[in-house]
């Protein structure tokens, strides 16, 4: 039996499909991490600014999509690999995931009545930025699980994490 390929590997024991959900669940926890962080500071500063809905949406999801890659390129960086390299191992491995949860929480965000103009020290402001990050990992999980069974998402970086 071929056991380079680790998807045909895991389809003929399914003992191994364990390990391929700890990894997704993995992955979806660190892409959830610097989405989070991203959402929350673009959420928090233009609720504080007083800003309308959509300059709000627009910019978390940049300062998601920001340090979701950040926490991507850090251990890459500090493994000395160039610049170029790690840019690309970053989006190849977390657009994806980031994107499926920036449209779901942001979406949830802008349907949940008064969320979006919650002030910042109203429980609906934050229950409703933590439900829908809580429902934005739950969506992407199963996108990393089918990423990373294809070789794709966070399997890409996998390699050049130290273990």
């Amino acid at each position: 039996m071929d056991h380079t390929n680790h998807h045909h590997h895991a389809q003929a024991h399914p003992g191994a499909t364990p390990d391929l959900t700890r990894t997704a669940l993995q992955a979806t926890a660190h892409c959830l991490a610097g989405c989070a962080i991203g959402e929350v500071a673009g959420m928090v500063a233009g609720a504080a600014l007083g800003w309308s809905p959509w300059p709000v949406v627009a910019l978390s999801i940049l300062l998601a999509f920001l340090t979701g890659y950040g926490l991507t390129m850090l251990p890459l960086l500090k493994a000395r690999l160039p610049l170029a390299t790690v840019l690309g191992l970053a989006l190849a491995s977390d657009t994806l995931s980031i994107a499926t949860m920036e449209v779901v929480d942001n979406a949830l965000m802008l349907v949940i009545p008064g969320a979006m103009s919650a002030p910042l020290s109203s429980p609906l402001f934050w229950g409703s930025l933590a439900l829908s990050l809580f429902i934005a990992g739950a969506a992407a999980f199963p996108v990393n699980r089918w990423l990373i069974a294809r070789g794709q998402g966070h399997a890409v970086v996998h390699a050049y994490h130290p273990h």
